[in-house]
């Protein structure tokens, strides 16, 4: 009896049964939704700020751009708007287009300008840019919540975080790369025209059918509301809340000032882009990954459970490594290097997991009727405090220093785990596939 081929052919089954859910129509479907969603956000921190820069804008000009982010933390203002009227192709497919047209037009737009002359149109611009791109991830948004069963939004917010994080190399290293030998224009209609392939997937797919739209403009104002606190009660509501924004907190202000940290560690420019950035990003892609098949496998509560405790853990690679520096400058050794290598690679690991099976603990709190406007709200309130909490990063460095920072960060992260007792029990231990299959 061949044991070892039918051993073999066993791994190659329990294999592909892992990953089989990723080949699908619907996980594609989520590559497109977050390569369009991230490239425009990723384009507002990074390109733009190098634009400015090298055109002899003011540092201080600078840094209040990053104000020009906000329609992202008020975007549930105009979401009902997105629920209750459909355009022409439909309420979701109509406006995700509209969306994408507009901002490949305004990114283009951008590189005739000069920062130097123009400053006040530029604002302008990029302020109409964010709005546009607050509003594709409201239709973004909505439609994945209402294609993904709640046995696939583990797995489908994996894919779409992780297409999200890849899309910022367009505007944050190809399109620096190209400004040293084409110029703003050129640079810009090339990064614009990465909306194209998300406007031919709005163009392809199928519009999804929800009974119980909105009716009237007030109706989609005001039902999303109603109906959570109905579904939820009011003391569930409020618990779901506290968590959405306590959640992520510790891990959120921990890397707010990343960068820096390694700098002042005694890391050089070189160190953290080729060592830091490459592992922040691909342990990010990794964990995504891994935390939507494990999703799969255990449902959303566990993976709640499981994966903030990760975010939590790794926080302290951050306190070793503030406590082993700063280092003599020019005296980085090797070791160092692995250290500061395995640290970021350990956060942000755990920065995958933790964020995929929140924002699927989002989709999953949205009712699909009103998904644009319960999506938009919820993530929201989610980022509201973490970025309240980051612009003071600065101060508690300087008050506490590193060591006693992250500390603090590690503290900030249990809230969070705590709540999880009432709105994700490890009780509920049917992952959404089984409790589905149980239903059936």
């Amino acid at each position: 009896m061949n044991t070892t081929g039918q051993g073999s052919e066993g791994g190659r089954s329990r294999l592909y049964g892992w990953i089989a859910p990723l080949l699908t129509r619907k996980m594609l479907i989520c590559v497109f939704t977050g390569f369009s969603s991230g490239l425009p956000f990723f384009l507002l921190l990074q390109l733009i700020p190098a634009w400015m820069e090298k055109g002899g804008v003011d540092i201080k000009i600078i840094g209040l751009f990053a104000l020009a982010t906000f329609p992202f933390n008020w975007k549930f203002l105009w979401s009902p708007l997105l629920d209750r009227y459909a355009p022409p192709l439909g309420r979701r497919r109509g406006w995700m287009l509209i969306a994408q047209v507009m901002l490949l037009v305004l990114i283009g737009t951008l590189g005739a300008f000069t920062p130097a002359d123009d400053i006040s149109t530029i604002m302008y611009l990029v302020v109409l840019l964010a709005f546009c791109a607050a509003t594709q991830d409201i239709a973004i948004d909505a439609y994945r919540r209402e294609i993904l069963s709640d046995a696939e939004l583990g797995l489908g917010n994996a894919v779409h975080v992780n297409a999200y994080r890849v899309a910022g190399l367009v505007p944050g290293s190809l399109s620096l790369i190209l400004a040293d030998s084409l110029s703003w224009n050129a640079v810009f209609w090339i990064t614009a025209l990465f909306m194209a392939p998300g406007m031919i997937m709005a163009l392809l797919v199928t519009e999804p059918v929800v009974g119980n739209t909105p009716r009237n403009l007030k109706e989609a104002c005001v039902q999303p509301f109603l109906e959570f606190i109905r579904r939820q009660g009011w003391q569930g509501m409020l618990l779901i809340l506290a968590f959405l924004c306590l959640y992520k907190l510790g891990d959120s202000l921990a890397t707010a000032l990343a960068t820096p940290f390694y700098l002042r560690m005694g890391f050089s420019m070189t160190d953290v882009g080729l060592i830091a950035k490459n592992a922040g990003l691909w342990s990010a892609v990794v964990g995504a990954i891994l935390g939507g098949l494990i999703m799969q496998r255990i449902g959303i509560n566990k993976a709640l459970w499981l994966f903030g405790a990760v975010q939590l853990v790794t926080i302290f690679g951050f306190v070793w490594l503030a406590w082993l520096g700063p280092f003599e400058e020019g005296g980085i050794t090797l070791g160092n290097r692995i250290a500061l290598a395995v640290v970021v690679s350990a956060e942000y690991l755990g920065v995958g997991l933790g964020t995929v099976a929140f924002i699927a603990f989002i989709a999953r709190a949205t009712n699909p009727a009103y998904a644009a406007t319960q999506f938009a709200l919820f993530t929201s309130l989610a980022t509201a405090p973490r970025t309240v909490v980051n612009a003071s990063a600065g101060w508690l460095v300087e008050a506490l220093g590193w060591v006693s920072f992250f500390l603090l960060c590690a503290l900030l992260a249990i809230p969070g785990m705590l709540l999880l007792f009432k709105v994700a029990p490890w009780k509920d231990s049917l992952s959404p596939a089984a409790r589905e299959e149980s239903v059936r």
